[in-house]
């Protein structure tokens, strides 16, 4: 009898732990899969996406976007993103500062003095293919790139 209130027990515990775990968001819905959209309240405003330009060989290499500044615009010092993931992988996401040199941004990725580090991010699921991916750090103004590892597929944005 006491072995059966334990095993009752536990399945309602878990139960609620599913039903806790499966538990919906609520929140805006990107409307295009792997995009990244920068979270202001209830409203979600597209990255600025494109490919850079690789530029640069053996240990000087740099990516490079036109422009010296992205159309993709937050004060927020600590972005949220939301992804809607189809292709993309949330985890090979990663998050640099661009230098704004001759009117166009840049990241040096050469591994050498002077070269950009990955700053932190944290990625959580929401549901199914659905992740919220926020920087995990205080950023200064600036111009910012988000890229999965090992691809020139490029989600830009300033913080002003």
């Amino acid at each position: 009898m006491v072995q059966r209130r334990s095993l009752a027990l536990a399945v309602l515990i878990l139960s609620g732990v599913a039903i806790a775990w499966t538990a919906d968001y609520s929140g805006p819905r990107p409307p295009k899969p792997d995009m990244l959209y920068l979270v202001h309240a209830d409203n979600l405003i597209p990255t600025e996406a494109g490919d850079a330009k690789e530029e640069g060989k053996g240990n000087n290499t740099k990516y490079v976007m036109p422009g010296a500044t992205s159309s993709a615009r937050t004060p927020l010092a600590e972005p949220i993103f939301i992804l809607q993931s189809d292709k993309l992988t949330p985890e090979s996401i990663e998050l640099y500062k661009f230098d704004v040199k001759g009117g166009r941004r840049e990241v040096d990725l050469s591994g050498g003095r002077g070269s950009s580090k990955a700053l932190h991010l944290a990625v959580t699921r929401l549901e199914r293919g659905l992740y919220r991916i926020e920087a995990d750090e205080v950023l200064d103004n600036g111009e910012y790139v988000l890229s999965p590892m090992g691809s020139n597929r490029v989600f830009c944005f300033e913080i002003y």
